[in-house]
């Protein structure tokens, strides 16, 4: 249990040590995901931050570093800090039984191009054409058009974290997130693995998401940053 709490701390570090070390780059202590896949790093010393940032901004304009609690520390002259994101991590304590009412379907990559674009209009700047490959995604269909996704994001030999939790504003308030959130907390549970999520502090859905079992466990915070 206290190798599962650690790993909780710092997910993006330790997912990137197993499940997607496959997309791992790493500047002397300093992780990230290949920007083509997810544009989020992690650290555990802030004295290495400066560097790694310098390093990974050559190749992506815009990411993010992950940390519960630890301040990065940035040459000013090469990266601007755009904004920090107060986030906080949630974990399945229960899962309440949702009954479904749509056929929710595993989407394969054909709809890689449909992800994207459903994502970016309704939560743009977190999810990159690649980051499909980080975990299995699900979706409902209307009028042979996606209108509601979830999927997996970070992952480790202990948890999966439940992402991409958007519905297109023409189909809210249906039901459809409920429902697909229920599904993959489901689809995690037959792996044997932990459900989390992060949100943002304050997000509508945060009551939705406990309802469904979830609890808020701790701080998660983005910090966004820009090459100058």
């Amino acid at each position: 249990m206290n190798k599962l709490i650690e790993k909780l701390k710092n997910p993006v570090w330790y997912s990137l040590n197993e499940t997607h070390q496959s997309f791992l780059i790493e500047y002397e202590g300093v992780r990230f995901y290949r920007p083509e896949i997810c544009t989020f790093g992690a650290f555990f010393d802030p004295s290495k931050t400066a560097k790694a940032l310098n390093a990974y901004s050559k190749i992506s304009d815009r990411f993010f570093l992950v940390s519960e609690n630890l301040i990065p520390i940035i040459d000013s002259k090469k990266v601007h800090l755009e904004k920090k994101i107060n986030g906080c991590q949630m974990v399945l304590e229960n899962l309440v039984e949702v009954k479904n009412s749509e056929k929710i379907v595993l989407l394969t990559q054909e709809y890689s191009k449909e992800i994207y674009d459903l994502i970016w209009l309704v939560m743009p700047g977190y999810y990159q054409m690649k980051t499909f490959e980080m975990g299995k995604y699900y979706g409902i269909f209307k009028n042979n058009k996606l209108v509601s996704i979830t999927g997996q994001r970070m992952q480790t030999n202990d948890f999966i974290e439940v992402s991409a939790v958007v519905t297109h504003p023409d189909y809210r308030g249906r039901g459809f997130g409920k429902q697909l959130v229920a599904h993959t907390t489901n689809e995690i549970l037959k792996e044997k693995k932990l459900p989390i999520l992060h949100t943002d502090k304050g997000n509508s859905a945060i009551p939705l998401y406990e309802k469904l079992g979830y609890k808020q466990t701790r701080d998660m915070n983005w910090w966004l940053y820009r090459r100058k």
